[in-house]
């Protein structure tokens, strides 16, 4: 066994690794550039080594430094970790060449999984079921008939040359295939140069699932069951889960044949996820393998119980398999969240500064539940602009599905991030969504159920009438200890017992306290037959960032801010502003005047934290709405910002370089 061993990545995978390692009994080396130098896989590691600047491409992406960096502190193995240089043949190499062990499969199979073709090509070779289609330029529509209905409607007819949807077209009859073409081939023609189309088969109702599959160097390969990963945004998954709602017994045995039969074609050893496409009759269809660790692999260590990146070493230290296919039992339900530095109430785009809080639910493992917590951020740490933006994968585990999607959300309403913008509370809004709790998923989930982007959850009248009860229960609270400070009698008739409660500025509702006690207030809210008792019991104390207690006999948790008088309150994705007045209070209060919110019309803001690359116009210039006036970089992603109307370029206020924060004045218009 290795007795020292390099993490070439950063972040929530590299505390993953130095985890498993320091469990096995192995020293870590940890690699870093300027940006990462304080961050929290640095200061897990027993060594560190700095490799260059915060630019991806300048650090974490050159082999040489990682090289140097294992011959440095004498490393034996690297782990890569995903993304960065996992999936690199020219790095495997390079380790090779210096006597160092990859912690991952041997080269040539992440060469013949790296190429897309060539991936196919031997997926059927090994007969894995393929997308059916015709890979190869369609000569006329004659042509493009016989091969649409070989393989059957509806086809997909795509640009050779294609991306982002240009010169893709779904046809579901004959009669639709010439004007689909024909559109395709304009659209390829304009946008890339480029109007050679092929046909493949169109998956509907498409589901993401993909198989986990472990092999060593002595020939013995076996699968660990699959990943449902069909909740995904542009293309990018969010929410996992293992196993899938949708398998049965009998595809789940038919995929992991057919996983297992590719990495046997390619001599593959370690951990690697081969991913299918699944249509809504239980076909599937290969899509690509990966050839290293996944995001989600923790789903899958839950229900099998393996410890994947343990594995991992132990195969590239030359060891056979402990595990055989008959050790495989899949126990319970698994689902991982995705905690990502990004606004879901603006479209998703990045968010970056510092974690001024970050507090997750506590890691547990109790009557057959766990709550586990994989991150590389802590409290005051900070999100950078060069990396992606994830900030923690948090899985659940239990007994069955249904009580697995229970225990996420209720880790949700307990998981405190304060500083920048984050997904949580679009998370919560999918777990509680009818349709994804009934399993019918697909890759369009997100797409069709949040057309018109997130907006939060929906806030039900049994939801407002229970954060209205807790924000009353709360405002006693902070009375009972303001008029403690100022040194006041204590009890309920120096607090009062009649409220106001208004609901996001509007919703007045008459509240009456029917009983108090330190722990457990009674609450009925509106008047005559219309009235509701809310009972709220818990050890909540000001300043507490969580609620956590029972209300109207539910256990519940309950995400708390405040600012001034009022208190911001989210539970399952929904979110309220509730402010708790003396009804005198609350009268003069609905007559204050609105400050409106200031004219951006003639301004281009910077939409999220980043870095400005270009700048498109010039003083006095006539833009036309479309045209592109800034570029700005953030988490890998170029964000290109046009005019919303036609105009002149009144002022410039940012130049190419620029670290600029959200909402900053980029330009001004006349």
């Amino acid at each position: 066994m290795f007795k020292k061993i390099l993490i070439a990545n950063r972040g929530e995978i590299a505390c993953r690794v130095i985890k498993t390692a320091r469990r096995m009994g192995i020293s870590t080396v940890a690699v870093y550039s300027e940006a990462d130098a304080a961050a929290l896989h640095v200061d897990m590691a027993d060594e560190a080594v700095f490799i260059g600047p915060p630019a991806s491409a300048q650090s974490y992406l050159v082999i040489d430094r990682i090289v140097e960096a294992c011959k440095k502190t004498g490393a034996e193995a690297v782990h890569p970790g995903y993304g960065f240089l996992s999936e690199r043949e020219a790095f495997a190499d390079a380790l090779a060449v210096n006597g160092i062990a990859f912690i991952g499969p041997n080269k040539l199979a992440i060469a013949a999984m790296g190429d897309k073709i060539e991936s196919k090509k031997l997926a059927s070779k090994a007969k894995v079921s393929t997308v059916p289609g015709y890979i190869g330029e369609i000569k006329d529509l004659k042509e493009a008939q016989r091969i649409a209905a070989e393989i059957g409607y509806p086809v997909m007819v795509k640009a050779s040359a294609g991306g982002g949807g240009k010169g893709l077209r779904i046809v579901h009859a004959e009669a639709e295939l010439a004007q689909a073409i024909q559109s395709s081939q304009n659209e390829a023609k304009a946008s890339f140069g480029d109007d050679r189309l092929f046909i493949e088969k169109y998956v509907t109702e498409p589901r993401h699932i993909e198989i986990q599959v472990l092999g060593d160097k002595h020939g013995n390969v076996i699968h660990l069951g699959e990943r449902e990963c069909s909740i995904q945004r542009r293309h990018q998954k969010v929410i996992e889960e293992a196993p899938s709602p949708f398998l049965d017994e009998k595809t789940r045995a038919a995929m992991g044949a057919q996983a297992v039969a590719l990495a046997k074609a390619v001599n593959y050893e370690s951990a690697g996820t081969v991913e299918f496409i699944v249509d809504k009759d239980r076909n599937f269809y290969f899509l690509e393998m990966n050839t290293r660790l996944q995001v989600e692999h923790p789903v899958t260590e839950l229900i099998t119980g393996f410890d994947l990146v343990e594995q991992m070493i132990r195969v590239a230290a030359g060891e056979k398999l402990s595990i055989r296919q008959e050790d495989v039992k899949l126990k319970g339900w698994a689902v991982e969240s995705r905690i990502y530095a990004e606004d879901p109430y603006r479209n998703f785009l990045p968010s970056t500064g510092r974690l001024v809080r970050y507090r997750p639910p506590a890691e547990t493992t109790a009557n057959g539940k766990t709550i586990r917590n994989d991150t590389g951020v802590f409290e005051g740490g900070e999100i950078s602009i060069y990396y992606d933006p994830m900030i923690a994968k948090l899985c659940t585990h239990a007994t069955t599905r249904e009580q697995a999607i229970d225990l996420m959300a209720d880790a949700l309403d307990q998981f405190h991030i304060d500083g920048i913008r984050h997904n949580i509370a679009f998370l919560q809004a999918v777990m509680m969504h009818p349709r994804f709790r009934s399993g019918r998923l697909s890759t369009n989930f997100i797409a069709e159920e949040f057309k018109g982007g997130f907006e939060g959850a929906d806030l039900t009248p049994e939801l407002k009438d229970r954060m209205a009860a807790v924000a009353v229960f709360m405002h006693l609270r902070d009375e009972e200890r303001r008029r403690r400070i100022s040194g006041q009698l204590n009890g309920a008739t120096a607090v009062g017992k009649e409220w106001t409660v208004g609901i996001n500025n509007h919703d007045a509702v008459p509240v009456r306290t029917m009983t108090e006690g330190r722990d457990v207030v009674a609450v009925r809210l509106g008047e005559g037959k219309f009235s509701r008792m809310v009972e709220v019991e818990s050890a909540w104390k000001p300043g507490e960032q969580v609620f956590l207690g029972e209300v109207a006999g539910h256990a519940l948790g309950m995400q708390v801010s405040r600012k001034s008088d009022q208190y911001r309150l989210m539970h399952r994705g929904a979110t309220a502003t509730i402010s708790v007045r003396r009804p005198r209070i609350a009268a003069l209060a609905a007559h204050m005047i609105e400050k409106p919110p200031a004219d951006t019309s003639k301004q281009l803001l910077c939409p999220m934290p980043g870095l400005v690359i270009s700048i498109n116009a010039q003083v006095g210039q006539d833009v036309k709405a479309g045209e592109v006036l800034a570029v700005v970089e953030a988490m890998k992603m170029e964000n290109v910002l046009r005019a919303e109307r036609d105009g002149v370029v009144k002022r410039i206020a940012a130049k190419p370089g620029d670290s600029l924060p959200v909402d900053a004045v980029i330009l001004e218009f006349e």
